[in-house]
């Protein structure tokens, strides 16, 4: 086993620089098919189903997966003798090419596995509450999230507020729900908010919410495992101390690599993981304890970085955003049919749900989905836990053309045809 006291203090040289970005157009549009299909084409994706379900995990684009299997391939054959003689330089250069793309210094960002252990350890480590204080989060927060927060109740005895943000929403209304909260709980401490809701694809003004928060002495943990590589930021954008992320979804890294971060300045508010040899490094490594992992995964981050550098973030964004809005203004004109995200295009980006009025329930909604499947070979996933319902997601990729967002339009008409019929 790699030593964990040298990982955590940080201090060995990095050996693998930041990639940089590829000569080329500075911006593809987000309709230049011809580009679009470019990228696709470094991607494997089925050939017998329209894949419109990719915000479980994303697929690695073709030279992310060669970096992977080669570094898979080194790790085992080189093992211990690897992880004692160069390893804790490329890990802490692959950390420092993450920190670099989300804006902030490498010592407040730790590996982790997923954004639920990251998230986890931030919400379980944080350390003041005192009984009777309240802590906040909502309907569309992530389920592993919420089960932390409730409990806390009998971890610290705290008093635990759920609320079911506005839907439909804008901007002002869910600033106003969480600043109600903030006004009617005196002893409010904790807020977890997810920035881009899984359920139902909702982007929630973060750095306002978070800047009411801390006015009043509130803290505000970030929930960014969707948002990230989905969304045109970089954390100092949320201003926000406490985020946890995923690298295995929109960046395109291999399965089993997440980030925590913690703000230098916030560090002691989060408590050391009890596994953490209480005299090593203060630092945000401490926060979190994996034992031995798949450090293959965590060695190809750079790859994966280096691949999306191709696009350029800000391209990136405006295409999956656009993906969603061509299905979206198609089946806008369907009766019946409720779209789950507003148009404004802060508040989406390529996940939107959607929902037949007065069809809400969970059975209904899973039915949707396999409909879709086995009439249109278009496959999505129903979601549970809005309070307004159950809801069927949508979840376009880099690899998705425009005309598959056609599709999906033309199918939910004839859906919604046959409903009315069977109704």
């Amino acid at each position: 086993m790699i030593d964990r006291r040298a990982l955590l203090a940080g201090g060995m040289a990095a050996t693998l620089p930041l990639p940089a970005r590829a000569a080329g157009p500075a911006r593809p549009a987000p309709d230049d098919e011809a580009f679009w299909a470019s990228v696709a084409a470094d991607y494997d994706v089925p050939q017998d189903v329209i894949q419109l379900e990719n915000g479980n995990w994303g697929a690695m684009p073709h030279p992310v997966r060669a970096a992977y299997e080669q570094m898979v391939a080194r790790v085992n054959r080189d093992t211990s003798y690897y992880a004692r003689r160069g390893m804790l330089a490329d890990l802490h250069a692959a950390r420092a090419a993450v920190a670099a793309e989300l804006g902030v210094p490498a010592d407040e960002i730790a590996f982790t596995r997923n954004a639920t252990e990251a998230l986890k350890a931030l919400i379980l480590g944080y350390n003041r509450l005192s009984p009777s204080d309240a802590i906040l989060y909502a309907d569309l927060d992530y389920d592993s999230m919420q089960a932390c927060m409730e409990s806390l109740a009998k971890r610290r005895g705290v008093h635990v507020r759920r609320i079911a943000l506005p839907e439909p929403a804008t901007r002002a209304s869910l600033i106003d729900a969480y600043a109600q909260v903030m006004a009617d709980e005196p002893r409010l401490k904790l807020i977890l908010l997810t920035h881009m809701s899984h359920r139902t694809g909702l982007v929630i003004p973060v750095r306002e919410i978070a800047a009411m928060a801390r006015a009043r002495g509130i803290d505000v943990i970030v929930d960014a495992a969707h948002s990230w590589q989905q969304l045109d930021f970089a954390l100092p954008d949320l201003g926000c101390d406490f985020v946890g992320l995923n690298g295995h979804k929109w960046l395109g890294a291999p399965l089993g690599v997440g980030f925590l971060h913690i703000r230098k300045s916030a560090l002691a508010r989060i408590d050391r993981d009890p596994a953490e040899d209480a005299d090593g490094p203060d630092t945000v490594m401490a926060r979190v304890h994996t034992g031995t992992l798949d450090y293959a995964s965590w060695l190809t981050v750079p790859a994966a970085l280096a691949f999306q550098h191709r696009i350029d973030r800000a391209a990136r964004a405006a295409r999956l955003r656009a993906l969603r809005d061509r299905w979206v203004r198609r089946a806008q004109t369907i009766p019946g049919l409720d779209i789950l995200t507003p148009d404004n295009p802060a508040m989406h980006g390529a996940i939107t749900s959607f929902r037949f009025r007065g069809v809400d329930s969970v059975e209904a909604n899973a039915a949707i989905a396999q409909r879709l499947l086995d009439r249109h070979r278009i496959f999505t996933v129903h979601r549970t836990g809005a309070a307004k319902g159950a809801c069927v997601r949508v979840t376009p990729a880099l690899f998705t053309p425009a005309t598959d967002m056609d599709r999906l339009a033309d199918a939910l008409r004839d859906l919604s045809g046959s409903m009315s019929t069977s109704s």
